[in-house]
């Protein structure tokens, strides 16, 4: 029997009450475990109002006891991430070592989260003019909404509540209604870690749920992970409603190969960047250019190697689970039929695979395209599966114009043993993250998360000091305490001195 998955605000789980809920399926086996709650405006309103509420108190909180509260929910989510890890592959798919690293990565936000007191430090300027003193503080904004994508449902969201949360604001989290039972889980950890009621709650839906967060006159600023298409939509709607925007839209994600390369540590680095969580990363590699004559030999490698991974239920021990849904599963399909009318040669057919998993699971195996040219929709799209394309390029140069050709501008890598020739590519690639030999080049915490052109919308990348920037604004004070020899009445002009 479905298992009810309900909101939860202030404090509480609170069954829906819209009537209208959509079903949470194991991607591996293709049964219905759940059905999810969709909001509707009111209970929208009801999330935010309990952050609304909760705002002057957090706030107001002082970071000593703030910081307690941080540390307290990292202890735990330490102790009991494999709980979460569980949840997370029951939903999505991905094996569970890969939703252990996803939690792992995102406590790593709340660990850099706990130095808050440093982080929201001001200046202070002492006789700036004569008896004049001026400082600066940073203080919240208020309640904030976060709208996260299905592939990351405890990673995405950690990148961004434990800074607002630690910098005194309030947050509503809307999850993605495929996977939305890690958001509960994560509220009620927050719970169990002394987080006061109202400020964090989790209202689940879908787009009439984002389209109240991005109209609501007292949600601050909305934090957003998704495809390029809905990324530009929350930022020209919710900025269009006077909020602060970070919209982290889509990618296609380059690896360059340069002729003096270690082959066999890039085919292993294409086949980890490609193929790990299905291919559902928006820092996946999805596209590898030989430069060269290097091609047919790095094909061989990555085709020897793609042969061996094991795909099925993430619970059992495979290498590569299934997709998220029966029509992601088919979308991605698509493309590989595309590709392969279009001229690209299939060396290795995912479509064909046999996976150790339910018959009704959402399988496609690991599928690796040569051959591929720029104008193939294989190219083109983001297609956001476990089909990766090889594209060959006979200089430098022209693999570079690839790169800065692209629409996106998220993740790249190159790989060489050429260090003149990795710093050229650092200066000249037009991508916000970039890997030299490293083909997923995810930030630390306390560096800044995000893209450059269509994968990003909105001037503040995820987390690290630009994510505590998005949610403090300045306030700079100056300040004069007369002692008992000022002087009398002047009405020129102040004056620096």
């Amino acid at each position: 029997m479905p298992t009810s998955i309900p909101h939860w605000i202030d404090g509480a789980r609170r069954e829906g009450t819209s009537g209208r809920t959509t079903p949470v399926t194991d991607s591996a086996t293709g049964e219905v475990t759940g059905e999810v709650a969709l909001a509707s405006v009111e209970e929208v309103d009801a999330a935010v109002a309990a952050a609304s509420a909760a705002f002057p108190g957090w706030r107001d909180t002082s970071l000593t006891k703030r910081t307690a509260v941080l540390f307290r929910f990292r202890e735990l989510l330490n102790a009991r991430k494999p709980e979460l890890a569980a949840i997370i592959t029951a939903e999505h798919g991905k094996v569970l070592d890969d939703a252990l690293g996803e939690v792992s990565r995102g406590q790593e936000v709340v660990e850099y989260a706990c130095g808050v007191p440093s982080l929201v430090r001001g200046g202070f300027t002492e006789n700036a003019s004569t008896s004049v003193d001026v400082h600066s503080v940073r203080q919240p904004l208020g309640p904030v909404a976060i709208i996260s994508p299905f592939n990351f449902p405890a990673m995405v969201p950690m990148w961004f509540f434990p800074i607002a949360i630690a910098t005194g604001n309030t947050v509503v989290l809307k999850p993605s209604e495929q996977d939305p039972s890690a958001a509960l889980w994560i509220a009620e950890l927050w719970k169990e870690a002394g987080l006061p009621d109202g400020v964090f709650n989790v209202a689940q839906g879908d787009k009439v749920a984002v389209d109240r967060l991005l109209e609501h006159p007292d949600i601050q600023s909305v934090s957003f992970v998704g495809s390029t298409a809905i990324a530009r939509y929350v930022y020209e709607t919710g900025t269009r409603h006077g909020k602060r925007v970070q919209a982290l839209g889509g990618a296609k994600n380059h690896m360059i190969v340069l002729p003096d390369a270690d082959l066999d540590l890039a085919a292993d680095q294409a086949i980890n960047s490609g193929f790990g969580s299905a291919g559902e990363r928006c820092m996946a590699i999805s596209a590898v250019v030989a430069v060269g004559g290097i091609g047919d030999d790095l094909v061989a490698r990555i085709s020897e190697r793609a042969h061996t991974l094991r795909t099925g239920d993430g619970r059992k021990g495979c290498d590569m689970g299934p997709l998220i849904s029966r029509t992601h599963r088919d979308r991605v399909a698509s493309y590989v039929d595309a590709g392969e009318a279009d001229g690209a040669k299939v060396v290795v057919d995912g479509r064909q695979v046999t996976p150790d998993g339910g018959e009704d699971g959402f399988w496609l195996g690991p599928t690796l395209l040569d051959h591929v040219q720029p104008h193939m929709s294989v190219y083109t799209d983001e297609i956001f599966g476990p089909v990766l394309s090889v594209l060959r390029a006979d200089t430098y140069e022209e693999a570079l114009a690839l790169v800065n050709g692209n629409e996106y501008g998220n993740g790249t890598a190159i790989f060489t043993n050429d260090g003149g020739a990795a710093r050229r590519f650092a200066h000249e690639v037009e991508v916000g993250m970039i890997g030299i030999n490293v083909p997923i080049p995810v930030p630390m915490a306390y560096y800044s998360f995000g893209g450059w052109k269509n994968s990003l919308f909105g001037d503040s990348h995820a987390h690290g000091a630009e994510g505590v920037h998005f949610f403090t604004r300045g306030k700079v004070i100056t300040s004069r305490w007369l002692d008992p020899s000022h002087g009398g009445l002047n009405l020129g002009f102040p004056q620096n001195a």
